[in-house]
């Protein structure tokens, strides 16, 4: 019943923005922590970003200055806001969330930067 869906990805010019979304649902638990995480064709999956309930923040050194990560705690969702975007930038973007001592992944969001 736990549900993680994604939502905000597309097409973009370099140096434009996107915000994505991720909500969690089925669970009467907020999760610890939640998280974006990107792969590229033939890469590895890496962390872009996390948040906690408190707010403390993790970000790549690749998206440091240009990407935020933000939360809703009463509504499980968070979102990460995507500035001066680069084709390095391009790939599928999957929401995460820890919570019960299980990791849950949405199905994953296509981003792709360029001109």
């Amino acid at each position: 019943q736990v549900q993680l869906v994604e939502s905000g990805g597309g097409l973009v010019q370099p140096g434009g923005s996107l915000r994505l979304s991720c909500k969690l649902s089925g669970s009467i638990f907020s999760a610890p922590s939640m998280g974006w995480y990107r792969q590229a064709p033939g890469k590895q999956r890496e962390l872009v970003a996390s948040i906690t309930t408190s707010k403390t923040t993790n970000f790549a050194d690749s998206v440091k200055g240009r990407f935020t990560i933000s939360r809703d705690n009463a509504k499980d969702t968070v979102y990460l806001q995507m500035n001066t975007l680069k084709p390095e930038d391009s790939a599928v973007y999957y929401c995460s969330a820890y919570l019960q001592s299980r990791t849950y992944w949405g199905q994953g969001t296509q981003v792709t930067v360029s001109s």
